[in-house]
């Protein structure tokens, strides 16, 4: 879709339309990654590029003989399975992987600190490889990552997510009704020095291979942070898009009125993040694949509903947001009868519309402050002066003058935005430009709009 690199080109196109107009697109409505019983996976080095134009040498995770990505492949699997995972090693040191939250036997290779290693590719010598083997006995979001220096070895790339379903409920996070969604998104949050990727991919020049010791990670500073790999506004674009070949999975949730939704966070880097979501309070339902409840509770009972959650280095959280209804909000978010006429019929025993899922009591009402004038108003430009043609679902609207030879795209699915991002600050700039880093926009689209 963009097949350039360059930063102004990127938040121009995208603030101008993709943001918050992209129409449904693959990959939008739930978890993309591999599935079954069995991965091989390759460590090898290759190239992200991040929103300031920039690109970082990194290592990372390939399936079987495919390219390396950004964060590894998101294994999917069924609660219940034998799960054998086979890593292989194209990096000049050597490479494990662990599993939190199962019991784990590795075959082959050599005994690291942890577990069993890969040892460093070595040119001419046949390649090891160890053999992983777990069963999934429970369902939940896990992580797995390298344990040869982690430290190292997590921020330069090797990390993943594991998601592990219920059996016979594909549509429940857990074994129980109170963790059911209707669409899903994964938050796999990193975070990298590129000073220190540039340090280190120079001191792998050698044939002899890396001289770790010329890397002095106590001096790490990140200024780069992603998520699934990208930073913003790389997020929002299509998964698999041809322009960010090592970094497949995006983070663009879309979804309608009145649908759960299901956040999955993974905190694969070094440091605490933030993560805040507008619209509304997020309910977390489960931290490190286990339910947040009382000991004999089925139920999540202990679930906490929070507006800001932090994500502990190799915690994972899942959240659920939504259903999302414009509920007292004071004013109709289909736009008054003159804007947009429509009825709004509530069930029985209830204040929404079965269909619109409309707050009926706010049916009608006008919106209580007075939107600027075209005059006021600044086409993409985030912040005060973003603006989508109206604030109404379902309803489009004049947007100011843009170039014609740019883009024309506008909010056409009439859609209500909100920002979901790191709350620390700096974490908002790729390499201390902003806008970018750990942030995506979540889109409220119509009923009767298709998500995929």
């Amino acid at each position: 879709m963009i097949q350039t690199t360059q930063q102004g080109r990127r938040l121009f196109i995208l603030l101008l339309g993709a943001l918050l107009v992209l129409p449904a697109a693959p990959g939008r409505a739930t978890v993309l990654g591999a599935t079954g019983r069995t991965f091989t996976l390759t460590a090898r080095a290759d190239t992200i590029s991040t929103g300031d134009g920039d690109s970082m040498w990194m290592w990372g995770l390939g399936l079987g003989g495919g390219r390396m990505q950004y964060p590894g492949p998101t294994l999917i699997v069924t609660e219940g399975d034998s799960i054998t995972v086979i890593l292989r090693n194209q990096l000049p040191v050597p490479v494990s992987l662990v599993f939190p939250g199962h019991s784990v036997t590795a075959s082959g290779g050599t005994q690291g600190m942890l577990t069993r290693e890969v040892p460093a590719a070595r040119p001419g010598v046949p390649g090891q490889a160890v053999v992983y083997r777990f069963t999934a006995t429970h369902p939940g979001t896990f992580s797995y990552h390298s344990g040869t220096l982690p430290d190292l070895e997590v921020e330069m790339g090797l990390v993943g997510a594991l998601i592990v379903r219920p059996r016979g409920s594909p549509n429940q996070a857990y074994n129980d009704p109170a963790s059911a969604f209707d669409r899903e998104f994964l938050y796999l949050v990193t975070e990298a020095d590129p000073v220190l990727h540039q340090q280190l991919a120079f001191s792998c020049l050698s044939a002899a291979g890396c001289d770790l010791a010329s890397v002095d990670l106590t001096r790490r500073h990140p200024t780069d942070w992603f998520v699934n790999g990208r930073t913003f506004p790389d997020t929002m674009m299509d998964p698999f898009v041809a322009y960010l070949p090592t970094q497949p999975y995006n983070c663009a949730p879309m979804f309608h009125p009145g649908d759960r939704v299901l956040i999955r966070w993974v905190a694969g880097g070094a440091d605490l993040h933030p993560f805040h979501t507008h619209g509304q309070n997020h309910l977390v339902i489960a931290r490190d694949g286990r339910l947040l409840r009382t000991p004999g509770s089925a139920a999540p009972d202990l679930a906490v509903s929070d507006y800001t959650t932090t994500n502990v280095p190799g915690e994972t959280v899942d959240a659920l947001w939504g259903p999302w209804t414009g509920e007292r909000l004071g004013w109709d978010v289909y736009g008054t009868q003159d804007i947009n006429p429509h009825t709004c019929n509530a069930a029985p025993g209830s204040n929404f519309d079965p269909v619109s899922r409309e707050y009926c009591p706010d049916h009608d009402k006008p919106l209580p402050v007075t939107l600027p004038s075209q005059s006021d108003v600044t086409y993409g430009v985030v912040g005060v002066g973003m603006w989508g043609g109206t604030p109404y679902l379902g309803v489009s609207g004049d947007v100011p003058p843009i170039n014609p030879a740019s883009s024309t795209q506008m909010n056409v699915v009439g859609g209500i935005s909100f920002m979901w991002h790191s709350h620390a600050e700096r974490e908002l700039t790729t390499n201390n430009i902003f806008i970018g880093g750990m942030a995506t926009m979540a889109l409220i689209v119509p009923v009767g709009t298709a998500i995929p």
